[in-house]
């Protein structure tokens, strides 16, 4: 595949990670019995947890046990950053799009494609809207 085409058949993917991202980010507004940093941390250990399916239907063993340990760190970011800042948050999103990142340059986990680019953008686009609402004192961040 050449990087044109390659680059043509990414461009779905990332037009709705952005949309996924600006919706993830004004996500407690659906849930206001929530608070916002609670809303935001069950995304970042849903997210991570979406992996975990990937290596069940890649079906090794390695990559199964690698995607569950990943899961799990970012589950444990997600359950500081509840009750603490909000910032350790932003941080695991922006740190689970690096992750997403590797997997698009690796092809670690098989028959990805092309989640992790739409996945990053939806993570690193959340990151950097619920930076700023935190930055301008949003209640969205609060």
């Amino acid at each position: 595949m050449t990087a044109h085409r390659t680059s043509r058949a990414l461009r779905t993917p990332v037009a709705w990670g952005v949309v996924l991202g600006v919706l993830q980010a004004a996500s407690p507004v659906a849930f206001p019995w929530l608070d916002a940093a609670t809303v935001y941390a069950l995304g970042l250990a849903l997210i991570a947890a979406v992996y975990v399916g990937f290596a069940v239907a890649d079906g090794r063993r390695h990559v199964l046990v690698v995607e569950t340990a990943v899961a799990a760190l970012f589950v444990v970011v997600a359950a500081a950053g509840a009750p603490g800042s909000t910032w350790l948050l932003v941080a695991g999103l922006a740190g689970h799009g690096v992750k997403d990142a590797w997997q698009h340059r690796t092809g670690f986990v098989r028959g990805t494609r092309w989640w992790p680019p739409f996945c990053a953008t939806v993570d690193w686009v959340a990151a950097g809207l619920i930076a700023l609402a935190i930055g301008t004192g949003s209640p969205v961040a609060s």
